[in-house]
């Protein structure tokens, strides 16, 4: 299945704990709840077209596929498509790009 996000919707595939590096440098792990209010890091899957601004003009997204992000927690809303989770956040819900 495709999935192409509308406007300035990006469409994200959260990281693992594996992924997010659980650990600290000398190996403890880090509980998950330990990350509550902490921003979370995804891989960008697909983006919309861009935002369309007062004048009628589309703004085209800052944000490119196959982009490393981190995003609010609670900003994105949660899907689930052939069994893999997603999200879908508005490019605002994106805090920074991970290079």
């Amino acid at each position: 299945m495709n999935i192409k996000p509308l406007g300035d919707r990006v469409l994200i595939q959260p990281l693992s704990l594996e992924e997010r590096e659980g650990k600290t440098a000398s190996g403890i792990v880090i509980p998950d709840t330990a990350e509550k209010e902490r921003p979370e890091e995804g891989k960008v899957i697909a983006v919309g077209e861009g935002k369309v601004n007062d004048d009628g003009k589309l703004v085209p997204m800052s944000i490119k596929v196959g982009a490393r992000v981190l995003f609010t927690k609670y900003g994105p809303h949660e899907i689930k498509v052939e069994g893999k989770e997603y999200l879908i956040a508005r490019e605002e819900d994106i805090l920074a790009i991970v290079e």
